[in-house]
């Protein structure tokens, strides 16, 4: 399953580790992704949401 944000479309990014001695190895930053029961056109379905998109009420928490 894709670590994407629903809403936003908020993605994996990538990088480098730098030890000390400046050794570099691939990273990747993830998401805050949760899993919630959302309201869409009047319907119950679940998504993957990050959590800004939560704080900032993009996404409609179904009771």
């Amino acid at each position: 399953m894709a670590k994407v944000c629903d809403i936003c479309g908020k993605k994996p990014v990538t990088g480098n580790n730098i030890s000390h001695a400046h050794n570099t190895t691939r990273r990747r930053w993830l998401p805050n992704l949760q899993s919630v029961r959302a309201k869409v056109n009047g319907r119950t379905t679940r998504m993957r949401v990050c959590a800004a998109c939560i704080k900032s009420n993009k996404v409609l928490k179904a009771a």
